[in-house]
């Protein structure tokens, strides 16, 4: 969970996630819409999926007990060779370098590398140095100390160097590139794209809902179903349900931005008061019961069926 996400944020999604699933067993058992509803708010869904899926793993090949080679654990979903190192390093005490973002920062400053550490070449020159520096005894607490360094003192803004015990042969400190270094991702204009979500409510004011592919955006949640325009999607509707909707409302817009670009989504709510007749595809489509239903969804849609209840709509 800390992967991308701050530590303040993760904290109660944790607390939730771990009284769910206490075990790895509880994990591999639960359905993914069950794992995605306790995921839900803290994006980069993919960390959920593969998590599920690296418990089935063990659960398969190692009778549900964590294994303890880095082959091994680095062939698990979602385990790259960072993690695989922490995980061995804090739990065995294993001497694996790790170099996750706090661990960059602060060899990225100790040693002026200059260059985003994204890149390439800057990432094999800051695993080179992290391989050199990690020691093979006391590992586990060399590896928490570095981590904890980065994430408390070696700071992205305000480090407090003077705090710091690695002041003193820190070639960025010494060269006062302390607020440079490491160098910021080259900035890109983000793109922005334009949807329009689909509220289609029935006679119950269930909301249809359509599971998403895997792969990409909201991978694997339920969310509204999507059109190029509104007229598209009243298009839609009348041929699914073989008449136009008594009423249509055009919410407000929403806007939701990701790493790489901004999504400005047009919701339009409809409503079918008499009953709808419809056979839903296999288990891409579903009837959602706001607020009784466990599911995981996209934080817009979230948002948007949260002000529709406020508004009365969904009862």
């Amino acid at each position: 969970m800390l992967q991308q996400t701050r530590v303040e944020t993760v904290i109660p999604y944790y607390e939730k996630f771990m009284q769910c699933f206490p075990d790895i067993d509880a994990l591999a058992n639960a359905s993914q819409d069950e794992v995605l509803h306790y995921w839900s708010g803290l994006g980069y869904y993919a960390r959920a999926r593969n998590m599920h899926t690296a418990a089935q793993q063990i659960q398969k090949e190692y009778a549900g007990i964590f294994p303890q080679e880095f082959e091994q654990v680095v062939a698990l979903k979602g385990i790259g060779r960072s993690t695989a190192a922490a995980i061995l390093s804090l739990s065995h005490n294993k001497p694996y370098a790790i170099l996750d973002g706090n661990v960059k920062r602060v060899l990225a400053r100790h040693a002026a590398v200059h260059g985003w550490p994204g890149n390439p070449k800057v990432e094999q020159q800051l695993w080179n140095i992290a391989e050199q520096y990690t020691p093979v005894k006391n590992n586990a607490a060399y590896t928490q100390a570095m981590m904890d360094l980065g994430a408390l003192v070696c700071t992205r803004s305000k480090p407090n160097c003077e705090a710091c015990p690695l002041a003193r042969d820190c070639r960025a400190f010494a060269l006062d590139l302390v607020s440079q270094l490491p160098q910021a991702k080259p900035k890109k204009e983000l793109l922005v794209k334009d949807t329009c979500m689909l509220a289609v409510r029935n006679q119950h004011a269930d909301i249809l809902m359509q599971r998403r592919p895997n792969q990409g955006i909201w991978g694997g949640l339920w969310s509204l179903p999507e059109f190029e325009n509104e007229e598209a999607a009243l298009s839609w509707c009348t041929r699914k349900f073989s008449r136009a909707p008594k009423s249509l409302k055009r919410l407000q817009e929403i806007s939701h931005t990701f790493s790489h670009f901004k999504l400005r989504i047009t919701p339009v709510s409809v409503q079918y008061p008499t009953p709808i007749h419809w056979v839903m595809e296999a288990e891409d489509w579903v009837w959602y019961k706001h607020g009784s239903s466990q599911a995981g969804l996209a934080a817009p849609v979230s948002r948007l069926l949260k002000n529709l209840a406020e508004k009365g709509e969904l009862q």
